[in-house]
């Protein structure tokens, strides 16, 4: 079940709870004793590439279907760049485990047992959820706020992380669809299509200038604007790797792109999927002043659309 992006939280406190917002990678987990899957959104099994989290057969005397975030901490905040080191990693080392863990922060509980608690509402789901006392690393349940949905917006101001969910008390879980739940971002972020990129200069010469980026709507894939910064060396000798075997001679959009962009671009199938954080989006549809984030393989280019 998504959230759809709003500007502002909703002003009937009382009716809804509210969340913190966790920058990391979504993931439903279908949990037995004989073993664990992490499903992302587009229905790929990420288990294998976060080991630790099969400690959770062990946390949960029943079988078990759980809604969270997978996180990785730095300075006890979630950090999306620390988490890149872990996403595209199907069997990760011993040693990369241990530099970079992961954690797993529950939100809801769809399935307990034999009973379904999809038809329940958020406030049931919620007491069953913290019945089960997944409060030990690597799983946690985050708290929530009946109410008092400015001040926890606040708090996340404060200790910088990336925004609130509000969700109706009486809301029932409605999976693979943007129900009632609402979220409010402190910084701006929008998933990408990556059509292609431009050659560098200077430094960067012979190498990745920057991405060209576009997103999906009723009229096919529209151009968004290019990112040229936020790259580390390895990010864009990664990015080279991944694209250089999708070049294609023809421009994958359906929209115009700018003579200036199409003069020098080398066009790509629109396979991978990014993120890019932003300012506003401009007058003509472009994203003013992104950066890079990183790739999203939990992602499919035809859910990319503009939040």
């Amino acid at each position: 079940m998504m959230a759809a992006l709003r500007p502002s939280l909703p002003h009937d406190d009382d009716n809804w709870a509210f969340e913190l917002k966790w920058d990391g990678v979504r993931a439903v987990a279908y949990v037995r004793a004989d073993g664990l899957e992490l499903i992302s959104r587009n229905d790929k099994d990420m288990a294998r590439s976060y080991p630790e989290l099969r400690a959770l057969t062990g946390m949960v005397h029943e079988p078990v279907v759980l809604d969270g975030e997978i996180v990785a901490l730095r300075d006890g905040r979630p950090d999306f760049g620390l988490l890149q080191s872990r996403m595209h990693v199907q069997r990760p080392t011993d040693r990369l485990v241990r530099s970079t863990p992961v954690a797993y922060y529950v939100f809801d509980l769809l399935q307990h047992g034999d009973r379904s608690l999809l038809a329940e509402p958020y406030t049931t789901r919620r007491r069953a959820l913290e019945e089960l006392d997944l409060n030990s690393a690597p799983v946690f349940t985050p708290p929530w706020w009946q109410g008092g949905g400015e001040a926890v917006l606040a708090a996340s101001i404060e200790q910088g992380l990336e925004g609130v969910v509000a969700k109706p008390l009486t809301s029932r879980y409605l999976p693979g669809r943007r129900g009632p739940w609402i979220k409010v971002k402190n910084v701006r972020h929008q998933e990408v299509v990556v059509a292609g990129w431009t050659p560098g200069e200077g430094r960067r010469a012979d190498m990745i200038g920057s991405l060209i980026l576009g997103v999906y709507d009723d009229h096919g894939l529209r151009y968004v604007g290019n990112v040229g910064t936020g790259f580390t060396e390895t990010n864009l000798h990664e990015l080279a790797d991944r694209l250089h075997p999708l070049e294609h001679a023809d421009s994958p959009f359906d929209t115009t792109v700018p003579g200036p962009v199409a003069r020098t671009a080398h066009w790509t199938e629109p396979e991978l999927v990014g993120e890019v954080a932003f300012t506003e989006w401009t007058g003509d549809g472009h994203l003013r002043h992104p950066s890079w984030r990183g790739l999203r393989p939990d992602k499919q280019p035809e859910q990319v659309r503009r939040d």
